[in-house]
């Protein structure tokens, strides 16, 4: 380690992409161990590795503001999927989910995604400290999910909250504030985190706000009413004096398609009076838990993984329907708990 520290390389005749926003532009990059040293043309090279990346994109590591690595991170630290396709970054805990703080040994869909029997850290600091005796190859930026909390500190998270338990989930996030967390995530799409009013996330986005954090949301409603879930997303963000981060926006489902006119010109309105970002999908389809709400017959639906049938992943729903000789969403029943990718946005929208 000390030696990789220590060692200088000269990325040679590479064209510099430097994420300010300016143009590309031709230039060698000296590094000096894991620091950039000068950036400039026709560096000197002496005592250093040369590499020729003519031809090549020369960047700073890219940040993918919208993971769910928060178990990869630990079982496989040396994170090829990401640094493979030179993410260096990972924002995890999004959508409401994270690893911790929670000790759970079934824990309900969609905290599934990262595993039901994961959930073993019961403070954001017992995360972290796995996280340092893992030693991920990235850096990782961690949300506190809106969900985990609900399930750590309600016998049924499918129900409002009572005062106590809402106490519970500020003390939870306070201290996972504390222990370096970036903000609060919510996904109030799913089932546990659905029951919570805006009142409760206010509470909290206010705690994630006074820590100088974020507040990132997987809105209630990315399909008919796409406009009043932005619009609690931005309230929420008002009454928690917090930036707001609009997590995966779309406009989903053919009878919303072309609606990302109204929507982004929605966005920059709102913007103009509080902090305001999102991120989106570079593709047509999202991915998530298996949800038979979501099966319409109409889109394609890709199934990712399926706990009673793991043969089936890989597969088109619909061609599993037909094999079965039932429904979609016959299918969809059957093969849960599952995952699946649902091809529910347009192209000319993305």
């Amino acid at each position: 380690m000390n030696e990789r520290r220590q060692r200088s390389l000269v990325l040679k005749g590479g064209t510099v992409v430097d994420g300010t926003g300016a143009a590309r532009f031709a230039a060698d990059v000296r590094l000096e161990g894991d620091r950039i040293a000068a950036i400039g043309v026709d560096l000197e090279t002496h005592g250093a590795d040369v590499h020729d990346v003519a031809g090549k994109i020369v960047a700073p590591g890219f940040i993918d503001v919208h993971t769910h690595d928060d178990q990869i991170l630990l079982v496989a630290p040396h994170m090829l999927p990401k640094l493979s396709q030179g993410v260096t970054t990972v924002v995890i805990g999004n959508c409401g989910i994270s690893l911790a703080p929670l000790v759970h040994s079934d824990a309900p869909p969609p905290l599934n995604l990262l595993g039901a029997d994961k959930y073993v850290h019961p403070t954001m600091a017992a995360y972290v400290a796995a996280l340092e005796r893992a030693c991920p190859a990235v850096n990782v930026v961690a949300l506190v999910g809106h969900s985990t909390l609900r399930v750590g500190t309600m016998d049924d998270p499918y129900r409002a909250a009572t005062p106590a338990e809402q106490s519970q989930m500020v003390s939870l996030l306070r201290e996972g504030m504390d222990a370096g967390a970036t903000g609060l995530s919510s996904g109030v799409f799913y089932a546990p985190g659905a029951a919570a009013d805006i009142d409760e996330l206010a509470l909290l986005a206010r705690v994630a706000g006074d820590a100088g954090g974020v507040y990132t949301t997987h809105i209630r409603d990315e399909s008919d009413k796409v406009i009043d879930s932005l619009d609690e997303a931005f309230a929420t963000g008002r009454r928690g004096d917090v930036p707001v981060v609009v997590s995966h926006h779309k406009c989903a489902g053919p009878r919303n398609w072309g609606r990302t006119v109204q929507t982004l010109a929605h966005i920059d309105a709102v913007r103009a009076q509080q902090p305001i970002a999102l991120d989106m999908y570079p593709y047509i389809a999202g991915s998530t838990v298996l949800r038979k709400e979501m099966v319409d017959g109409i889109i394609d639906i890709m199934v990712t993984w399926s706990t009673p049938h793991p043969q089936m992943a890989g597969r088109m729903l619909a061609v599993i329907a037909s094999e079965w000789g039932c429904t979609q969403q016959e299918a969809c029943e059957r093969l849960q708990p599952g995952g699946a990718c649902y091809f529910q946005m347009r192209e000319d929208d993305v």
